[in-house]
């Protein structure tokens, strides 16, 4: 399939591109917070025995003698997900994985010392664990903002897809459609499938406030799956990007722009909707 899309009509859609795409909503989301401090919450509030207290061993020991399982908490103490599977050197010159210091009394005095929480317990710099960790996870969650853009953006997608009376099935595998075979390994999930009496519309969202490689290997990719979807004739790739992000890539955006014949943004995205009501 041949695009329609030019030079003035990309220098178009890129003036188009919008700066951000957050409400006030995206920048923490509380409720997760919320969740993930209740399931540590019960062996911090164990943990606040040890603040203030000047025999640090002493009293780790007691809580350890009273329940040792209450120490499993103390990576997130530290800012550090169990998932994320951190290693350090210990005093032996091993590489072990942080929760190993876990295992044992003896190490989780190892551990509260050399971490500078010993100090930090001692002279009452934290009052009180569970908030503590409450704020913690609330700097944890700020990582994960590039993630929450993305989903924001395929949020507004189905809203306008939902107002618009469009139905919609979001995150489908490739796997899905035998015909699909003709990707070979490029396996992919869409975020969005749209079926209409002429096609079958697979979708890619995405929005990027921010550069980075990322932007060319997704541009690039895209250019590769979006002609062989678009070869065969009951399928349409179709890519609904933003984002000034993009200024960054601006050449590999343009390449795929020149590619792949239906690429939308937020300004356009009305284009696409008038087309599918027209096929429904």
């Amino acid at each position: 399939m041949t695009s329609n899309n030019n030079n003035n009509g990309f220098e178009t859609f890129l003036s188009q591109l919008k700066e951000t795409n957050a409400t006030l909503d995206f920048f923490c989301d509380f409720n997760k917070v919320e969740e993930n401090v209740q399931k540590v919450e019960f062996n911090l509030n164990k943990l606040n025995y040890l603040i203030g207290k000047d025999n640090m061993e002493e009293a780790i020991r007691f809580v350890w003698e009273q329940d040792p399982s209450a120490f499993s908490v103390l990576d997130i103490i530290i800012a550090v997900r169990k998932k994320d599977k951190k290693k350090v050197i210990d005093d032996k010159g091993n590489v072990t994985l942080i929760e190993n210091y876990f295992d044992s009394v003896d190490s989780v005095i190892t551990f509260i010392k050399e971490t500078g929480l010993k100090e930090v317990f001692q002279s009452r710099k934290i009052k009180n664990l569970v908030d503590y960790v409450f704020g913690v996870e609330v700097g944890l969650d700020s990582n994960a903002r590039k993630n929450r853009s993305g989903e924001l953006m395929a949020d507004r997608i189905g809203d306008i897809f939902d107002l618009n009376g469009i139905p919609y099935t979001r995150e489908v595998n490739s796997t899905v459609f035998p015909r699909l075979k003709i990707l070979g390994k490029d396996k992919k999930r869409f975020d969005f499938v749209v079926t209409t009496r002429a096609k079958t519309y697979l979708m890619e969202v995405n929005f990027y406030s921010g550069g980075g490689s990322k932007l060319n290997e997704v541009a690039r990719s895209y250019s590769d799956i979006g002609p062989k979807i678009n070869s065969l004739p009951e399928f349409e790739f179709v890519w609904v990007t933003d984002g000034q992000g993009w200024f960054s890539a601006k050449n590999k955006l343009e390449e795929a722009y020149s590619i792949i014949p239906n690429i939308y943004n937020l300004t356009t995205i009305n284009d696409f909707v008038n087309k599918v009501k027209s096929e429904l």
